[in-house]
Order: structure tokens, then sequence, then C-alpha cells
């Protein structure tokens, strides 16, 4: 009998003391996540960290009222190794679903889905049967590398070289002719191949696979179930759809055509404005680079572009705007730039105080576009409809609406070509960029570490939100 009474208090001390993973981090209030800086994960924006991986990060240490500690890594091997040596709680680098990885980790639900490609410049190749000696290039522990791993049992000569580093040093290999092909996820080529037109997809080498958050297996999958209630949570209020949108909603393709034909524009007619840009930059507290996007935009830099509809100049105003912000002549370069840039801070000061970048520059676009009133007209008509009229992801579902007579007629403002301000936007987050690419400023890129050792953690501390 005292046997069983000791036992049975053994097992109530045990069950007294035990802690979960989830718990022990809350109570430290610190959550320590391995990632790999990229343009998809985290990088320096300015003299801040941005990106998916970061944004969406940031939300779950909110979620769980913690701090986060994040620590880079070159490539998925060393970020699974954080893992495995218990320098990290949790993966977020885009790495994707292994089932013959279960025994080992604990996998989130999938948030997102991409597929291995094959990149090539030249000749298009019809397989990987075509490879007779091509110099390949893969991220080191990606799934291109797996791939190319279990491709290798049928393909006894097949060879190929894994870089530490991420997909635009694939990029920047192909184009240097370091590399023939190159093996990456699909989501990083959409990203990156506007600033790299000869590259091009051959095929994909494998059905969509998951992307998935990653912890060690340890008998514990509390932090886990945590990620995946979190998932839940953002795919049911729309935050996950807003964070993809915001990050990936500009990645249209440019064709290989149109891509040379702006890089030939940025050596050919930019370095005659780029001046009369940054003056009015500096005049507005504007970025010069998304003034000469909306510039591009307008008028492709032409300083003496006339529309059938009467606006003139490169930013293309009309001649009543031009009078409401002092321009004289809409065919001097210098006077359309100050103007245009002039007109865009109204829009933006404009735009209710209440909305946060990035939706508050996007919506301003829209406004500068297609005028403030019909901008005002598609907001309300998406509040009454359910949806958020401050976001520009739930806006640009309907402005096109403004073209239909059964829904203008009912608005303050009346018809308006509704589906241009959507193209108009998409194009000049895309034209930025390419100009951020070719232009960075001070402080904008971050130089990748050499190694986990050498750079053991990038520390950033953020408060949870109240």
């Amino acid at each position: 009998m005292l046997l069983i009474v000791l036992l049975a208090a053994w097992v109530i001390v045990r069950g007294i003391q035990y802690k979960s993973q989830l718990q022990r981090i809350q109570e430290a209030g610190v959550l320590t996540v391995v990632s790999r800086l990229g343009p998809n994960t985290f990088d320096m924006n300015g003299d801040r960290l941005d990106g998916f991986e970061y944004s969406l990060i940031r939300q779950f240490t909110d979620y769980l009222n913690v701090e986060l500690k994040i620590l880079s890594e070159n490539d998925n091997a060393g970020t699974y190794r954080a893992i495995d040596t218990g320098i990290a709680d949790l993966a977020a680098a885009g790495l994707t679903l292994f089932k013959n990885d279960r025994k080992a980790y604990y996998f989130s639900t999938p948030y997102f889905e991409v597929t291995t490609q094959l990149i090539y410049q030249g000749d298009k190749p019809a397989s990987l049967l075509d490879y007779n000696g091509k110099r390949i290039q893969v991220i080191a522990g990606s799934a291109g590398e797996r791939y190319l791993i279990q491709a290798r049992q049928d393909m006894k000569d097949l060879t190929w070289e894994a870089i530490s580093g991420n997909s635009v040093e694939l990029f920047e290999n192909l184009e240097s002719g370091e590399a023939d092909w190159a093996l990456m996820d699909s989501i990083d080529y959409e990203a990156n191949s506007v600033f790299f037109p000869e590259a091009r997809v051959a095929f994909d080498l494998h059905d969509p696979t998951a992307v998935v958050w990653v912890s060690k297996n340890t008998g514990d999958s509390s932090l886990i179930e945590a990620v995946n209630a979190f998932f839940a949570s953002e795919q049911q209020n729309g935050e996950l759809k807003k964070l993809k949108e915001r990050y990936f909603g500009a990645h249209h393709q440019l064709d290989f055509v149109g891509m040379n034909v702006i890089n030939r524009h940025m050596q050919g007619r930019l370095p005659i404005y780029q001046k009369a840009f940054k003056a009015a930059a500096e005049e507005t507290g504007l970025d010069w680079r998304l003034l000469a996007a909306i510039g591009y935009q307008e008028s492709h830099w032409r300083s003496r572009a006339v529309s059938p509809t009467g606006v003139k100049g490169l930013m293309m105003l009309t001649l009543d705007t031009a009078r409401d912000m002092g321009v004289k002549n809409r065919l001097n370069a210098e006077q359309s730039i100050s103007g245009g840039a002039k007109y865009f801070v109204r829009m933006l000061k404009t735009i209710p105080e209440r909305i946060q970048e990035p939706d508050r520059t996007w919506l301003a676009l829209a406004a500068y576009n297609i005028g403030y009133g019909h901008l005002e007209d598609a907001r309300k008509i998406t509040q009454s409809t359910g949806r958020d009229p401050d976001s520009w992801l739930d806006v640009k579902d309907y402005l096109p609406l403004l073209e239909k007579p059964e829904i203008y007629k009912y608005t303050a403002h009346g018809k308006a070509r509704g589906r241009e301000p959507v193209v108009y936007v998409q194009n000049i987050r895309r034209y930025y960029d390419i100009l951020k690419w070719n232009f960075p400023e001070p402080g904008e890129q971050l130089e990748v570490p050499d190694s986990l050792t050498e750079l053991p953690e990038i520390k950033v501390t953020i408060p949870p939100t109240l």
C-alpha cells in the first residue's frame, strides 16, 4: 500500500514538474527561429528586417505573446542543423515537406506550395536526360538537391554543385556562365526572374510540394501544434492571404521583350531624368525610385508624351492637375516630375491616416491613376460587402465594378475604368522592384554571412503586441 502511495505521489510530482516546450518558451518570453537570408524569407529593407517569412514569424510571436530571436543560416542544411542541435526552436525558411523526415522532425500544416524547376539560358533542354555534362547548381539541402540525389540512381554520371547561398546567386551564376542549369523553387524563380530575363524555365521536376515550418521531434509536439493553430487562424481571418499579396502580388511575369525594353530604357532614358527624380524626391520625402516607377508606367520616361485624352508629359498630368501643382509647362521634364511628385504626396495625405503601409502607397497610386473620388467609391463598395476598405488586396477586387452600369449609377462619382488602376498599381510595384534592384540605396543589401558559426545569430528583439 505504501508503495502505491509513493508511486502515485511520484507521478503527481512529475506531472507538476513537467512543462511542455511551448510552456517553456512562453515562460522564457522568447522564441528562437532559424531562417535563411533571401528575398522570400528575410532580408534588410533599408535599416530594418523584412520579408514574407519574417513578417509571418513576427505575427506568430505576437500570437504567442513572446519576443523573437532570429538566427541566420545560408542554406537548408544549416537550417536543419540549427534545429538538430537545439540552437533554434523552430525553422521558418521556405522548407518543403519530405515524408521520410517525419521521424526526426515535426512539420506544420502547409501554408504554401512550390515545385522545383530547371532553369537554363541558351538552348532549352527537353528533360534531365539532356544533361550531357552540363554544369548544374543547386542550393545545398534543398528539394532540388534531393531530386538530383534520387535521379542519380538512374543517371550514374550525373553531377552537380551544391552551393551555400540563395536563389539570386544561382541566377547570377547562370548569367555569368559559371553554371549551365540551376534547380530552384518555383517561388524563387517567380520572385527574381524579372531581374534576369534570359533565365527561363525548362520544366517542373515534380508535382507541387508543401512548404512548412519545422521543429525537432522530441516527443513533445506542443510548439508545432501552436503553429498549426496559428496558421488556421491566419487562414480564417485572411491575414495569410494579405501577406502573400504584399510580398508576391507584384510577381507577374514581364516577358523577355518587355524586360529587355526596360533595361534599355534604364540605360538610355533614365540617366537623363534621374537627377530630376532625385530632386523631386528630396523635396517631397519620397523614394526617387518610386517616382521613377510611376514615370515609367505613365510615359516610359518620354518627356513629350501626349495621350488622346489630353494628358501630357513624363508624368502624364492633366491640365487641371498641372495648374494645381504649379506646373506651367507639362512637357518640361523637371516641372512634370516635380508636379507628379507633389500630386502623389497629396494622394498619400488624403488616404485616411489609420491605413498603414504598404496599403497606403498602393491605394494612393490607384488614386493617382483613377482619381481619389473613384477610389472612395470602390472602397465604399468594398466595405458594403463586408471586406476591408483599408486593404488594397480587397479594394482591387471591387475597382472593376466601377465599369458596370448597375453599380456605378449608385456611386457618388459615376463610371470609371476600374480595371486600369489594378494593372497600374501592379506594374508600378514591379517597376519599383526592378529599380530598387538596379539602384540599391545604402543599407538595403545585407551580405549573407559565411556560416552560423561565424555569425551565430542576428539579434532582433521584437516586443510583443500589446
